[in-house]
Order: C-alpha cells, then structure tokens, then sequence
C-alpha cells in the first residue's frame, strides 16, 4: 500500500487534526446506508415539487451536481425548508450498520483530535457513529447546518469549518469519497485522502491531483499511517 513517495507518508507525523467525511467514507459504501437516502430525497422532491419520479430523481442529481448538495438546490431554486428535508431523508435504517471493531481500533492509535465534516446532518452523523461503535473519537461533527447550508466544496464552508474548530490546514488530514471534495482542502494545504469505491470512480482524464494518496481500505490505510507515524 505504501506509495513510492516517502516524503508524503512522513508528513504525517505533523498532523494533529483528521477530518473524516462520514457517508461512504467512515462507513462502506457497500452497507448500501446511503441509497436510503437517496430513494428518500427522490420521494420528497416528487412529493414537494409534485414530479413524477424520474423527473424528481433527474433534479436531484442535477442539483447534486450544480451545487454540492440536493439541498443546496432545492433551497435556492424553490425556498425549500432545509431542516424539514434532512429530517425526511435521513429517517431511514441506520441499523444495516454493523459495529466495526477494526475501524475502533484504528481510531484510537491515531495521535490528535478527529473530527466528522459533513453535508449532512449531525443527527445522522451522530446515529452513524453510534452504529460503528467509533463515537467517542470524535471531539466535534461540522454539519449542513454548522455551514450555513453551503456545502463542500464551497471553500466558504471549508472556511468556516477551519475557524470553528481551529483547526490549522497545514497540520490536518481529510478524508473523502468525494475527490472534487478534496480540492479546497489541498488548496488549503491540508493532506487528502482520497476514499475509493465502486460508485465513486473518477471521470476516465480527471486530474486527481489534489490527492495526495488513494485507498480502497481505510481501515488498512489508517493502520499504515500509525505505523509510519510512530517510527518517525
């Protein structure tokens, strides 16, 4: 796993904030925890836009697309209430989530605080962690609604997640399913980790290059950062 790139892997002995995505990065994708969501973002836009429901799922992936967030769009092109839509789209089964011992155990060897930034809500990050048994690791969750309901890869959201929680970009890590989310954070200076899956593949010549390392295992990728952090 180890890239051939040594002075990446040594910079890491600076870091004192890890800053974890939560949705298909804390979590597999493959638990399928976020289709829930999904399927319920269509059925509250069929529902509040009277659309039928291709047209309702075409909006909300365009949306997704144009403006970071679903939500992000509703609230802009239609004064959609933003509480009443995460309320809806994450009343879903947080339970098809499985404690993870491992992910436990990788957390707590890691030096520094950890933080959960997210385009959701902290009611879901909170049910999230509590299923994967890793809550106590986190000292803060920055929400939607923390932002302001910018989302990343606003860099006003990435902005105001440094100054609430005081985090320096030059001694942190994020973490993401997202590459384009990783973009201000590089810009930043902050190291990026890039979390792959199946549904997550980059557009065939887009420029990763604000990806400082690619894992499909981060449970693995974390337990080799610790290993090179205490021999440093």
């Amino acid at each position: 796993m180890r890239d051939s790139n040594n002075e990446k892997w040594e910079r890491l002995s600076s870091v004192d904030t890890w800053v974890f995505d939560l949705d298909n990065t804390l979590y597999p994708a493959s638990s399928n925890l976020f289709s829930q969501i999904d399927v319920r973002m269509k059925a509250f836009i069929s529902r509040a836009l009277d659309l039928d429901p291709n047209e309702a799922f075409r909006l909300q992936k365009k949306y997704y697309h144009e403006f970071g967030t679903t939500l992000r769009g509703l609230m802009l092109n239609h004064a959609i209430d933003p509480d009443v839509f995460l309320s809806f789209v994450h009343d879903i089964d947080h339970s098809v989530l499985d404690p993870d011992p491992a992910l436990d155990d990788a957390l707590t060897s890691l030096p520094g605080k950890k933080i959960v930034y997210t385009n959701g809500s902290t009611k879901h990050a909170s049910a999230v962690l509590d299923q994967l048994g890793v809550t106590q690791h986190f000292s803060a969750v920055f929400d939607i609604r923390a932002g302001d309901y910018v989302p990343k890869p606003d860099p006003n959201s990435y902005a105001d997640f440094l100054t609430r929680h005081g985090v320096n970009p030059k001694s942190a890590i994020m973490f993401e399913d997202s590459h384009k989310n990783l973009k201000p954070a590089h810009d930043l200076g902050m190291i990026t980790v890039f979390v792959r899956h199946a549904g997550n593949a980059p557009v065939e010549g887009e420029d990763l290059g604000h990806c400082h390392f690619t894992t499909d295992n981060l449970k693995g990728w974390l337990c080799e950062a610790t290993a090179v952090i205490t021999k440093v």
